[in-house]
């Protein structure tokens, strides 16, 4: 197998993982609170996030007090954020849904650049938003229920997605650039932080804790999270940033399939239309977006 070709396989089998986060929070969402699932999950993932960072010799490294304010503020709108969201959202829409929405996070992630930061938009970027606008609205629209369709969990699953993309702007206002290893280190620590706190407010043992959703905790944080990140990394490293970034379309497409396989919901038209909606629009930031190798920063968790 050549290197590239691994590259796509590393890089698939990431995205596959990332679109599965999707079933498996529907099944936390049936069994624990938003954030105490969320302080679980990172429970696990960071000493296993810090035994990788011994493994591999990466440093922590030495920053400015500006940028451990900006950490802190990732950690809390892409860490917690958007896990939280993620769901609560759930709770109340399918995981098909959630996985076309969660799609449009690279074109969401442009808007938010060009809103916020005044980056000047390439027409394909305004074609891309349009895309991925009208595949949010084919899920929020549902011609069978005669208007709105789990509009708050579609809304509370949108705003996950804005939290991720808060999570890429605030990344570019770093002064010191972070390895990958030691930022996802970072929120993981840093989220726990955040989270643990409100998630005893939540008196979890208070209420119905299921064993699957425990297990779905643990694969979370243990497949998804620290998995998919060696997956994507290796991917990354053999492949370019453009390249890599039409992957990016495999996780709504998993999140689909695994909804249908794993949880039993059905495959509506209204679903597939959402999909290819929004791998259009994921092709045209990969088109308006030319990048080196290396150099794309997404993480794999829609997170």
């Amino acid at each position: 197998m050549s290197k590239q070709a691994q590259g796509y396989f590393y890089l698939s089998l990431a995205m596959v993982l990332v679109g599965s986060t999707v079933a498996a929070s529907k099944i936390i969402a049936a069994g624990l609170p938003p954030f105490t699932a969320t302080a679980l999950r990172f429970a696990i993932a960071f000493p296993l996030l810090l035994l990788l960072m011994r493994r591999t010799r990466t440093p922590w490294p030495r920053l400015p007090r500006g940028d451990w304010l900006i950490l802190f503020l990732q950690a809390g709108a892409g860490s917690v954020g958007y896990t939280t969201l993620l769901i609560s959202g759930l709770k109340l829409t399918p995981a098909a849904d959630a996985g076309v929405i969660i799609g449009t996070l690279p074109v969401v992630s442009a808007a938010i650049a060009i809103v916020i930061l005044g980056e000047r938009p390439h027409p394909s970027t305004l074609l891309a938003i349009a895309l991925a606008a009208a595949g949010v609205l084919t899920i929020v629209f549902r011609s069978e229920t005669g208007g709105m369709h789990s509009l708050t969990g579609s809304v509370l699953i949108f705003c996950a997605v804005i939290c991720e993309g808060l999570f890429i702007l605030l990344n570019k206002r770093l002064k010191r650039a972070i390895p990958p290893l030691t930022l996802s280190s970072l929120m993981a620590g840093l989220g726990g932080v955040i989270a643990a706190p409100i998630a005893l407010a939540e008196v979890p043992w208070a209420g119905s804790i299921t064993t699957a959703a425990i297990a779905a905790v643990a694969y979370y944080a243990l497949v998804p999270t620290v998995g998919g990140f060696l997956l994507w990394y290796a991917g990354l490293a053999k492949v370019s940033g453009t390249e890599a970034s039409v992957f990016t379309a495999l996780a709504p497409v998993s999140a689909v399939l695994f909804a249908f396989a794993v949880l039993g919901e059905p495959l509506t038209r209204h679903q597939l239309l959402g999909i290819g909606w929004g791998l259009a629009a994921v092709l045209c930031i990969g088109l308006s977006r030319p990048t080196t190798p290396g150099s794309l920063r997404i993480r794999p968790e829609p997170h």
